[in-house]
């Protein structure tokens, strides 16, 4: 999982704006797979934000209001979720709080129920 830290810390790093809508969309494929054993109270959340940024960057032309409101949503949750993690604790309260900070708060952002429930990979077999 230091991998998936490291690539996207680097994309927060360089600015998300600078990143590659595709190469996003592939760093949330990876995470989603991460993610899909996960159960832990918050990760079916994260799943299901994860799966509606991914669809938002696989479009032509992403909403970029819900780009940021979902960066935000994804950070609270993220950092939330660090305190529970048997490993990784800083790494995740550092990527919960660059996620929350290139986002914007939006309280009536609306919830994608459908794409938690299809994540696009599966995960990998070790």
């Amino acid at each position: 999982m230091a991998l998936k830290f490291a690539g996207t810390m680097n994309a927060i790093n360089r600015g998300l704006d600078t990143t590659k809508a595709t190469k996003g969309a592939d760093m949330i494929e990876d995470w989603e797979a991460a993610l899909a054993d996960v159960d832990t109270s918050g990760a079916k959340g994260i799943l299901r934000d994860l799966g509606s940024l991914r669809k938002q960057l696989e479009r032509d032309e992403p909403d970029a209001d819900r780009v940021h409101a979902l960066l935000h949503r994804l950070g609270m949750a993220t950092t939330k979720i660090a305190e529970k993690a048997d490993s990784s604790q800083e790494k995740l309260k550092a990527l919960g709080e660059a996620l929350t900070e290139a986002g914007e708060d939006s309280p009536d952002e609306e919830e994608d129920t459908a794409a938690a429930a299809a994540p696009k990979r599966a995960r990998k077999k070790v």
